[in-house]
This record gives C-alpha cells, structure tokens and sequence, in this order.
C-alpha cells in the first residue's frame, strides 16, 4: 500500500524552508513530508529524521539513497519525545522547523502487528518490536474489568466501554485472545446485542465497531498520550527563535493535548499561528480518504 502524506501543502506553506536550513521530522515513517522539505530548504539544507519503528527506518534509508536528496539527511531509530537529546547528540542545529505528524503510515499497516481489525495478526501493536513492553494482548488479557473499561473509555471514546470489557473478560475465560479477529468477534458481537443485529458487521454509521477499541489500545499500548505531553516542551526547548512547530493530529485525544500545551504557552515562549486546527482541503480528502480526520496546528517559537 503506498503511503499519501497528508497536509503536505500547509505543511511546506508553514515550515516555509529555505535553502541552508535545519528542520527535525519526529515521525519520519515513509519520509514523503521529509524528502519535500530537503527539496524546498536546498542547497545546504537538512533534516533530522527520527521513527521509533527500527523496520520504518531501514525501509526509509533505502529510499533516501535512492533519490537525489540523500546528502540532506540524518536518521535516527528513536522516539520523538527524545528529540532534544538526539538534536544535541547530533550537534542538529539551529532548528528552524519541527514537523510532527501524529498519524502511522499505510506501510505500518502491512508489518503483521495486529493494528487492523480487518486482518488476522497477532494482537501485538507495538511501533518497535524490539522493546520490551506489554503488547495489546497482554492488556486484553491481562488487564481488569475496571482497567480495560478505563482504557476503552478515555482512549477510544468508546460508548459500549463497560458492555465490552465484561466481553472480552467472559471470552478470556474461555481461551486466551490472541488475534485481531478474536478481539474484532468479540467487539462486534457486543454490538449486534445492543443493537439487535445478525448482520456480520452491525453498522452503526461511519466508523467500523472495532475501530475505537484497537485505537484504544494502540494508544495504551505505546503511551502515545503520554509521549506527545512530553514531547511538545521539548520541542519548543529545540527550536531556534522564531523557528515553527506543525503537529498534524487525527483524533480529539491528540488535538486536545497539543491545543491546551499551545494555548498555555502563547505570549509566553509561543504565537500560535493557527487560531483554528486546519483541516485537509476537499480535495484531499477525495484523493486521500485518510486526510479526513487530520488536524493542522502550527506555532512559531518567540525570541
């Protein structure tokens, strides 16, 4: 599946590269916006690119060496919340823009980690397989009534978090869930219930039943929340004056962060550029269904 980055337009409009500047990309993933902005910021410009998934990286290095613009980067196996070590580590700098695109590429889809509930993978999640950390079975496995009601709830927005939870523990006493259509059955069933449905997949208008759920447990399962809240200090930390931080979101949870951090800095350390999020233009959205739901906030750090 090839990856479509999204907001590249606004993104490029924002940033505004020149040639010889330094911008980091935190969420490097196929590197479409990253290669646009070694294009627009050369000669002499480059950029750091970081991705927390180590597969990401290799397949991203391979294409960078083979397109005219590989002089203009440095990559990084790391998470953005560790940007400011990794921009001093590297000696990156100064850095006129930072780009954070808070979706996964299409390519994250095809790895077989369980982020779909349309295929049959292992219920795993995790951006970086190589680090220990529990995977999204351990949690529906694992976890409590009470904890999976929690995480369904205030990660998933999830409306049948309590119906769904009691599900997944009755089914767990049964055999341990450890496939993405075990999960999707399980949540689907709890639907057709409430809803009175045989259908297979029992609509309830526009989203598939299962997709807050596994939202919800990417999310607990890689402390994206977490991350984001810590990453945004850090990011401004990184910026030279008057250099620009653009954070694409997807979901109200991520929105929600990166507005109330933006709004609590601006006149401080901030100016907020974008008094609205901007969202992806019709035409985006026709040519990139996945656009629909992206978010645009960009802020310039002050002297």
């Amino acid at each position: 599946m090839s990856h479509v980055p999204v907001m590249m337009k606004e993104v490029l409009e924002y940033l505004d590269p020149k040639p010889g500047d330094r911008f980091v990309d935190g969420t490097l993933g196929d590197g479409g916006h990253a290669m646009a902005i070694v294009e627009r910021s050369a000669p002499g410009g480059k950029v750091l690119g970081l991705d927390w998934d180590p597969v990401a990286v290799a397949e991203c290095e391979v294409k960078i060496e083979k397109s005219k613009v590989g002089d203009g980067f440095v990559i990084v196996n790391a998470n953005f919340k560790e940007i400011a070590s990794v921009v001093a580590e590297r000696k990156f700098g100064p850095v006129r823009g930072i780009l954070l695109d808070l979706g996964f590429s299409s390519s994250t889809l095809e790895r077989g980690r369980g982020f779909s509930f349309e295929k049959d993978e292992p219920l795993d999640m995790r951006f970086n397989v190589g680090e220990e950390r529990q995977t999204a079975a351990d949690i529906v496995n694992g976890a409590s009534t009470e904890e999976l009601e929690m995480i369904f709830r205030e990660y998933g927005e999830e409306k049948l978090a309590s119906l769904i939870a009691r599900a997944i523990v009755g089914a767990r006493r049964k055999s341990r869930i450890i496939r993405t259509l075990e999960l999707s059955e399980v949540v689907l069933e709890v639907y057709r219930q409430k809803l009175k449905s045989k259908k297979k997949i029992p609509w309830i208008g526009g989203l598939h039943p299962a997709t807050r759920v596994f939202q919800a447990l990417r999310i607990a399962v890689n402390e994206e929340l977490a991350n984001i809240q810590e990453t945004l200090p850090e990011a401004i930390e990184v910026l030279a004056p008057g250099g620009r931080l653009a954070v694409i979101t997807f979901h109200s949870l991520e929105d929600r962060i990166v507005k109330h951090f933006f709004k609590g800095e601006d006149k401080k350390s901030l100016k907020i550029l974008t008094k609205r999020p901007i969202p992806a233009s019709e035409q985006e959205i026709a040519e990139n269904p996945r656009a629909r739901s992206a978010k645009l906030r960009v802020v310039e750090k002050l002297a």
